[in-house]
């Protein structure tokens, strides 16, 4: 046990080297502290946008989930994350620009100067900050289950350990540090996963073998819409709505639309999101399906440690701690970043402004990492379960009052404010099973009725003071290109190939291969959007 806790303390030791590095330079100033100066080059944006929402849900929660569904939940994960990069033009490039022109620093910054009402603002962080805690704690619990299941240290000691080393570091540097400690941990998370898988499918008899025999005991692993039928097409289209809506409202993703140092930057992160998340997302799904060959009666609550139970007894001792470094990269990689935003948008928004106030800023972000650890004493059943409910919907319902701010010059601070109340109350309705939709997923009402509610409280309504004048127009160019990602999209929902007898190709079924090619092509069409937008300004 001690010479792989002494493995897991290197590592941690480590991350904390940069936030001392970093320690003088984030003392220059709030940019500096909270947004790395607004200079992030392109390799660094987007390995920081990549590792900070690449977390514990993706190494533990969809391995997790792999190993409950099968395959059908890869495509709603590695397309419909891929798919959201689009996102990273239509509002990542317009709130970048008027970061630089005015000054934001947190997401409730563009809030408060479209709608010009305070109340707006500090609702919008409140809901940020409220949402984001159980996603910070997923993190703390992940840490702890997988130092536990790995060599038995307590899982409350596991928890608390990573945390403690996360709010040390963050305190210290502030975003550089983070920046930088991203670009290793991103490197890290894609590195070991990927000795993981191959260690895995060696242990379990080979790819193609290991397969064929899943297949024989659980033929819905390979089918749509999986083991016990979760991923029906209502589930399967809102997860695709979901990710969509709700990734570009995670605070520390907002926000680091304000950090690139261009619009050339962000177009790269957006043309690489879909080769990652195909590659990546693919492993570790595919990590919990292999598990159900080596661990067939592992019960739903235990799923989410798949992973580490699988490196556990295929990799031994040392070399397994090594390999789950970098899934402890993941979650760290994204709780960090979390901390110092949510911390960003509280000590603007819900205290006096001083010029100096470290003490508060430092003492917040202990704080908000003892409040998650609060909520990781008691973990809930399943990763995906407890976050979909919570942090997904909660967050996706700020969407419509985003985009509508971006670009509809009538949307004002009651439609906003009303739509996030409607939305929320549903989203409470839902995670007390007041409300229901078998088949469908929630946020396909949830999102229905925040985007109705605003809209139509915005037409009959004139607040006569929101700031109007912000609002991008759409331009020609970009409509012209609507219809191919709303075919992309819809190929992405390819519902007229399901219940058929999968057909596999070494191990795999076809309609695997078929998205692998998807992502992909998602990439280009991406590439050569961007490219015509850079032509067209």
């Amino acid at each position: 046990m001690w010479s792989r806790l002494a493995v897991i303390l290197c590592y941690l030791f480590a991350t904390l080297l940069f936030g001392i590095a970093f320690r003088k330079k984030a003392k220059e100033g709030r940019i500096e502290f909270y947004l790395a100066g607004r200079n992030v080059s392109k390799l660094l944006l987007f390995f920081t946008m990549a590792a900070t929402n690449f977390s514990a849900f993706t190494i533990f929660g969809f391995s997790g989930a792999g190993f409950r569904m099968g395959y059908s939940f890869y495509p709603v994960m590695g397309f419909g994350t891929g798919f959201m990069a689009l996102s990273f033009f239509i509002i990542g490039q317009k709130i970048l620009l008027l970061s630089k022109e005015r000054g934001y620093l947190t997401p409730s910054d563009f809030i408060g100067d479209r709608y010009n009402s305070p109340f707006l603002k500090r609702l919008f962080s409140l809901v940020m900050v409220v949402f984001t805690l159980p996603y910070i704690a997923i993190q703390a619990i992940a840490s702890g289950t997988s130092l536990e299941s790995l060599f038995g240290l307590p899982y409350l000691a596991g928890a608390a350990l990573v945390t403690l080393f996360i709010v040390a570091y963050v305190s210290l540097g502030g975003l550089r540090s983070i920046v930088w400690t991203d670009l290793i941990q991103g490197l890290m998370m894609v590195a070991f996963t990927t000795a993981s898988f191959i260690i895995i499918v060696r242990g379990s008899g080979g790819f193609a073998a290991s397969h064929l025999k899943i297949m024989n005991s659980f033929p819905e692993a390979f089918a749509r819409p999986g083991i016990n039928g979760p991923m029906v097409p209502g589930m399967w289209a809102g997860y695709m709505l979901l990710w969509f809506f709700a990734d570009p409202m995670f605070p520390q993703l907002f926000q680091r639309f304000m950090i690139a140092k261009d619009q050339a930057a962000l177009n790269t992160t957006m043309v690489l999101y879909p080769i990652i998340t195909t590659f990546l997302f693919f492993l570790t799904v595919s990590i919990g399906v292999l598990g159900r060959g080596s661990f067939p009666g592992l019960d739903a609550g235990a799923s989410d440690t798949i992973f580490p139970l699988l490196l556990s007894r295929y990799a031994g001792g040392i070399l397994s701690t090594l390999l789950l470094t970098g899934s402890i990269a993941a979650l760290m990689s994204t709780m960090d970043s979390q901390l110092l935003t949510l911390t960003s948008m509280i000590t603007s928004d819900f205290f006096e402004r001083k010029k100096k106030r470290i003490l508060t800023e430092k003492l917040t972000i202990i704080i908000l990492g003892l409040l998650g650890f609060s909520i990781a004493i008691r973990p809930p059943g399943t990763i995906l379960d407890f976050i979909n409910k919570t942090t997904f919907n909660g967050l996706a319902v700020l969407a419509p009052t985003v985009l509508g701010g971006l670009y509809w010059k009538k949307a004002n601070r009651y439609g906003a404010t009303a739509s996030i109340f409607a939305g929320e109350a549903m989203v409470i309705l839902y995670y007390l099973n007041t409300i229901k939709t078998p088949g469908i997923h929630p946020i396909i009402p949830i999102l229905g009725a925040a985007g109705a509610v605003f809209i139509g409280v915005s037409i009959l309504s004139d607040s006569g003071r929101d700031n109007s004048g912000i609002v991008f127009p759409v331009r020609r160019k970009a409509l012209c290109w609507a219809p191919v990602f709303i075919v992309l999209f819809l190929l992405g929902n390819d519902f007229w190939a399901w219940g058929r007898t999968p057909v596999t190709l070494f191990g795999l079924p076809l309609w695997i291969w078929y998205f692998f090619l998807l992502g992909v092509l998602l990439s280009l069409v991406f590439k050569l959007f961007s490219r015509s937008m850079e032509n067209d300004r």
